[in-house]
């Protein structure tokens, strides 16, 4: 019998404390125990909350950026690692699934550093670390690409759960290599972007990115975006003048939960910081998908053929079948005594 869960949803729109890694970390920890206490069973955290996004490759050029680009190395953290444990024990103690942004450094470079959604389960468990596969425009010179190791979603106690971070939301193969695995849970993380062009509303984007998900997925999105605080723009207007006209733009968040008709659920939050929560019925993923399953039976795999590789990326791969050799041969040479 199918028996699909109801459960509360918390979508989280806030600024971090900017690259105060542990400072922000505590404010994540408090947040997700006011989430939980209103009853949230999912608690979902804006892009790289975990401390901070690199506005100073929009508002400045990338040699005025380098030493924010050093900060930012210094304050990202490594997954696993003792910050996102932290967060994990937190998720555990509260019996809530969380999905965070991080910074997270590349344990094998200083220098390389991924836009990584983490996911937790309800048990403290992280589940799931996908880094954002492509960089979006001025994150190029922030962040490496990630690949689809783990592209995936996930098996929880509230459903299905995939998650996307920001501009992978139009990425509509990366979308439907979610739906293909039964998605019905999905979290959109955002940061706000006032540097956008003149004639586009950043708030109202990200939510044609998360309709477009949900109509075509008929499942249910909960968006959570980033807000940019006071404290981000005085600290950058000290080494960029503009940061204040070019960061205090309006319409730049915006952070809410979609359902499978595409439409929003309650009101969604626009440029304040606060959480926004929802009802989630799973069982309202059924009916819609009667006309429209594009992971089933409304299309042709006959004529579509979707091909993931999953291979993680490294720097080398390493054949260690010979060490036993070169060990035995390194014995012989050092204690040649040894060996008469």
């Amino acid at each position: 019998m199918l028996d699909l869960p109801r459960f509360k949803a918390a979508a989280v729109q806030a600024a971090p404390v900017f690259l105060d890694t542990d400072a922000t970390v505590d404010k994540v920890v408090r947040l997700i125990g006011e989430a939980a206490g209103n009853g949230a069973q999912l608690v979902a955290f804006p892009e790289v909350f975990v401390a901070g996004y690199p506005y100073w490759s929009w508002i400045g050029n990338p040699v005025e950026g380098s030493p924010w680009f050093e900060k930012l190395a210094c304050s990202a953290i490594e997954v696993p690692g003792p910050e996102i444990q932290k967060i994990a024990d937190a998720a555990g103690r509260h019996k809530t699934h969380v999905v965070i942004g991080v910074n997270e450094r590349s344990p094998h470079g200083i220098g390389t550093i991924y836009n990584t959604l983490v996911t937790i389960n309800d048990q403290g468990r992280i589940i799931g670390r996908h880094r954002k596969l492509v960089p979006t425009w001025a994150e190029k010179l922030t962040w490496a690409p990630g690949d689809a190791s783990a592209l995936r979603v996930h098996k929880t106690s509230i459903g299905p759960l995939g998650s996307l971070a920001c501009g992978e939301n139009t990425n509509t193969l990366a979308r439907f290599a979610l739906l293909a695995q039964g998605e019905l849970v999905h979290v959109a993380s955002y940061i706000s972007l006032p540097v956008a062009p003149p004639d586009y509303d950043m708030a109202e984007a990200i939510k044609v990115r998360a309709a477009a998900h949900c109509f075509e997925g008929k499942l249910f999105t909960i968006v959570s975006c980033s807000t940019v605080s006071e404290e981000i723009i005085t600290v950058l207007e000290k080494d960029f003048p503009q940061a204040r006209r070019l960061l205090e733009r309006k319409n730049s968040a915006l952070s809410g939960v979609l359902g499978p008709d595409g439409r929003v659920i309650g009101e969604p939050l626009i440029d304040a910081e606060g959480i926004v929560y929802a009802d989630i019925d799973l069982s309202r993923c059924i009916q819609p998908r009667q006309m429209h399953d594009i992971t089933g039976h409304y299309n042709r795999f006959d004529v579509f053929d979707l091909h993931v590789n999953r291979r993680p990326l490294q720097a080398a791969r390493f054949d260690d079948s010979a060490v036993a050799d070169d060990l035995n041969f390194d014995a012989a040479v050092l204690n040649p005594e040894q060996q008469a």
